[in-house]
């Protein structure tokens, strides 16, 4: 049996923030792999600082892919504009890995979660979903000019009381000339009230710090992969570890976290909990799992019913999601569920 609180707190982050920028790379160049070759296997990590990029890992492809033009451009789409050293140091994946992946075993060990409430209609919890629409939107108010003195880095947080927001946040990077003030008035007509509706009972906050310009690597070093609560569920429920970014779906970390919630919101929207919580486990080169589980918020054991309709063999997962397509980089900001489009998120009837 599990319970969310009933007062907590999540956030999001837009596409500028300096993890986000390096797990957007980490997936364009995953997507660039596959686009040649389907069958590509990659792992790829980077590392921004201080106007320096490392791009590390290992792949094994067929693809001829230049993995720093890739990367720069990336950058710039999101808005950057000042330019990088780029270090390249990937290598060729294990062989000794390869040993169990190229018969269909998982890609590592490890523990996934999936999971969903059918308290909103993306079937998240209502703190994600407000967190990333806020995120969402900031970025939008300066990509189309509505607010011309933000900049691409910034963090939004809400904090829900009984299922009401009750403390809104927002961090965005702007322009030197930029008043606080500016930046309080402008977020506050054209973030959080158009997000949140009324504002009168949510306490609102403006880049605490009262000033905000260096954003990006010129702030902060910024690393694929940590941001796993923000492109999961938030922190509210567990979280093997693994993060999804630069990883192709022969790596569970990734493809089975999407059958997991593919499993759990299929149960939920079929009726059977109102909150289902799917975990699974792997030993690395074995195609079985170690462990399928699934529960409702009061404790009913789903796994039977998650066995009976769900192949989680890695193999069968890209089969049914279709996840050997090159549609990663878009999952890379705002979260990687609740989305519609998303194979993951197809509701089926069971």
């Amino acid at each position: 049996m599990f319970h969310l609180l009933s007062t907590y707190t999540t956030e999001s982050v837009t596409r500028g923030h300096p993890d986000k920028v390096c797990d957007q790379m980490s997936d364009a160049i995953l997507d660039a792999c596959l686009e040649q070759d389907p069958q590509s296997r990659t792992g790829i990590e980077v590392l921004g600082s201080h106007g320096t990029l490392m791009i590390g890992g290992e792949v094994k492809t067929k693809a001829k892919v230049d993995y720093e033009k890739i990367a720069r451009k990336v950058y710039t789409d999101i808005g950057y504009e000042d330019n990088l050293e780029v270090l390249v140091r990937i290598a060729e994946q294990s062989p000794d890995i390869a040993l169990g992946v190229d018969t269909g075993g998982a890609g590592d060990q490890g523990i996934m979660y999936g999971y969903a409430t059918d308290e909103t209609p993306e079937f998240l919890p209502k703190g994600v979903v407000y967190a990333h629409a806020l995120a969402r939107r900031l970025e939008k108010i300066r990509t189309d000019g509505t607010l011309p003195f933000l900049r691409p880095d910034g963090k939004t947080q809400v904090t829900i009381k009984n299922g009401i927001v009750v403390t809104a946040l927002s961090s965005a990077q702007h322009a030197e000339e930029a008043t606080l003030n500016d930046v309080r008035k402008g977020l506050t007509e054209h973030l959080f009230g158009p997000v949140l509706g009324d504002l009168s009972n949510i306490e609102v906050l403006v880049n605490p710090t009262g000033r905000f310009v260096q954003g990006g690597f010129e702030a902060d070093a910024g690393l694929t992969g940590r941001k796993i609560m923000v492109d999961t569920y938030g922190g509210l429920i567990p979280h093997g570890g693994g993060c999804f970014s630069g990883k192709e779906p022969m790596k569970v970390d990734r493809s089975a976290a999407y059958m997991c919630r593919f499993a759990a919101k299929n149960l939920v929207a079929n009726g059977y909990g109102k909150k289902v919580l799917v975990t699974v486990a792997y030993a690395i080169g074995r195609a079985e799992p170690v462990m399928i589980e699934a529960f409702d918020d009061s404790g009913k054991n789903l796994s039977d019913i998650v066995a009976k309709h769900y192949d989680f063999r890695p193999r069968a997962i890209i089969e049914r999601l279709k996840l050997t397509r090159p549609i990663f980089r878009d999952t890379a900001a705002y979260g990687h569920f609740g989305v519609t489009g998303r194979s993951w998120e197809a509701i089926e009837k069971l």
